[in-house]
């Protein structure tokens, strides 16, 4: 079976650095058969994960052979080299980071100068959490470092509820879905001010969009679209009391609505007056 090869990374291009954890670049890749890297070092973090093919990952003469599902982790100035299999090479994403925090939640995960191999079943969720860290360097702007850490923490989350034991057990529960809530909330509530998409949410949370929705307005009482709305205009209720400088397009494009007049109509809608009539009344 013939396996085209391809290649794709972007890289981070803010000059700032986050001393504590930072994400160089990410990518994916379709290795050619045998495609061979090493023997090498690295100055940073280079982090893959393994969607399907096999191959050897090896460290200090120790092999390791490896499939769909695992991870292996290359530690700063370690001698490596890894190599795919000439009839099914692999095709992983990767992520290169640094950091001083870094030791501490790669330990968290399960990673170690003894364990640097994770073999676990092929799961969705992290693999879309790979492509994330990409995606958003990939796209730019002037969050694209920050939400390309947001991604790497989330997904060491992911790997350290499985090396805890935790993962997929209260996740699809229909108790009532408090887990599901927290994620959601914790997740609206942190990026309200970005572009959402929900789709991605639940991608990044593992969950199907229509689990998601019907579990959180259970839960709830309301979608997660109608939640980001509400907690879009309770921010910028709280910034037409406190920045009373910012004119009403400033703060709707503050809290993520860029359309000034869907935002008045919104918040009309919701109490009853007027942005700038709420504003005369507090400040009076």
């Amino acid at each position: 079976m013939k396996h085209p090869y391809t290649y794709m990374v972007a890289s981070n291009h803010s000059s700032d650095r986050f001393h504590g954890l930072n994400v160089l670049f990410a990518g994916e890749s379709q290795t050619k058969p045998s495609h061979k890297v090493g023997p090498k070092v690295y100055d940073y973090y280079l982090m893959h994960y393994i969607l399907s093919g096999s191959g050897t990952f090896t460290i200090d003469e120790t092999p390791y052979a490896l499939k769909a599902g695992d991870t292996f982790l290359i530690e700063p100035e370690q001698l490596i080299r890894y190599t795919s299999n000439d009839s099914e090479p692999w095709m992983y994403r990767w992520i290169a980071f640094e950091g001083h925090e870094a030791d501490k939640l790669l330990d968290a995960c399960g990673f170690h100068s003894a364990n640097q191999v994770l073999r676990q079943k092929v799961d969705r969720r992290t693999a879309v959490l790979y492509r994330d860290v990409y995606r958003s360097l990939r796209e730019g702007g002037s969050m694209a470092a920050v939400q390309a850490v947001g991604y790497l923490q989330l997904l060491f989350s992911v790997y350290g509820r499985k090396a805890a034991g935790l993962e997929g057990s209260i996740e699809r529960s229909e108790n009532g879905g408090e887990t599901l809530v927290r994620q959601v909330t914790h997740y609206l509530s942190a990026q309200y001010a970005m572009p959402v998409s929900i789709e991605q949410m639940a991608e990044t949370l593992g969950y199907n969009r229509a689990y998601l929705s019907r579990v959180f307005k259970r839960a709830t009482g309301m979608t997660p679209v109608t939640f980001l709305l509400r907690l879009r205009i309770d921010k910028a209720r709280l910034l037409l009391r406190e920045r009373p400088e910012l004119t009403v397009e400033q703060i709707a494009a503050s809290v993520g609505i860029p359309d000034a007049l869907y935002f008045s109509k919104q918040f009309k809608r919701i109490y009853e007056q007027s942005p700038s009539s709420y504003r005369r009344d507090v400040l009076q």
